[in-house]
């Protein structure tokens, strides 16, 4: 994915068959790996299907819904009412597993990726209670990461994090790549190559976020204003992002690539940024499991 970058980076959301509101196609991409739907249903409508060769990771953003698959049952008691009052449940199915979800809720909000696979690994229903938190960063690059499918999560090669920046702050910042593999000496992965979405959500309807995707060599040097519902992909290079003032910020990362991780190169010249804060941004938890209220 190189000719085109500029014009595809930033994808509106549209009008798609049974609720889906937003969609990328790895072979629409340009890529190898990662595809992605964002549904709405209203309560009791039913989404069905078969992963084939596929596996599935599957985010509740709001909402409730019940879900049968020949691997297993399971259902959301406690969803949330939007990914700014709560943690995510997180539903991982293997490929070779039929399914059929219905939304329990007045309105199911959910975004799910998947990604070939040639290995084959258990169905998971993973609570919000499970999602271990992490604050990253400090002063006003101080954000929460929470742990969906995880680096280590028993799968082939889906990651999903969810990533809450507070108004004004900064995130996925010192930027960071990984669009080559490298290894050290004794073969650890010092960075995967990853192709990876952006999925945002604002807390307000005016909002945005700013996220730049550049290259040290200048090939790639886009800036972005992001809204609602609205994604970026990020093909290569560094892709730090900002919260507008007054508007706390959400995205759903989705990644896949040459390894089940999140192991990345850092710009060269942040480096000296790590060692520069003074202490956590205090709005940092931004939500909890204990947040988790729909019904």
């Amino acid at each position: 994915m190189h000719k085109n970058d500029l014009d595809t980076l930033v994808r509106k959301p549209g009008q798609y068959e049974a609720g889906v509101y937003q969609r990328v196609l790895a072979e629409d991409a340009g890529w190898k790996y990662l595809n992605m739907e964002a549904r709405l249903l209203k309560k009791g409508e039913v989404w069905k299907g078969e992963t084939g060769n596929f596996e599935y990771g599957i985010i509740l953003l709001s909402g409730n819904y019940t879900v049968e698959t020949d691997k297993g049952n399971w259902e959301t008691k406690n969803g949330r009412t939007s990914v700014f009052h709560g943690i995510a449940h997180t539903l991982y199915l293997p490929r070779h597993t039929r399914f059929t979800l219905t939304a329990t809720s007045e309105v199911l909000d959910i975004a799910y990726s998947w990604v070939l696979s040639d290995k084959d690994f258990p169905a998971r229903f993973k609570t919000p209670e499970e999602a271990a938190i992490e604050i990253r960063g400090g002063d006003n690059a101080t954000r929460q990461i929470n742990s969906l499918i995880e680096p280590g999560f028993s799968c082939n090669k889906i990651v999903a994090v969810e990533v809450y920046t507070p108004s004004g702050n900064w995130s996925s910042f010192p930027a960071h790549k990984h669009d080559e593999r490298k290894l050290d000496a004794d073969g650890n992965v010092l960075e995967a190559c990853l192709e990876e979405i952006y999925f945002y959500k604002i807390d307000k309807p005016a909002g945005h976020a700013i996220q730049q995707v550049y290259t040290k060599d200048g090939s790639l040097c886009e800036l972005m204003k992001v809204r609602n519902n609205e994604l970026v992909l990020v093909p290569r290079g560094y892709h730090p992002v900002v919260a507008e003032p007054g508007f706390n910020c959400y995205y759903l990362n989705f990644l896949a690539g040459s390894d089940q991780s999140l192991a990345n190169t850092p710009d060269p010249d942040h480096l000296w940024i790590f060692d520069s804060w003074k202490g956590k941004d205090p709005r940092i938890p931004m939500v909890t499991a204990a947040m988790n209220t729909a019904s």
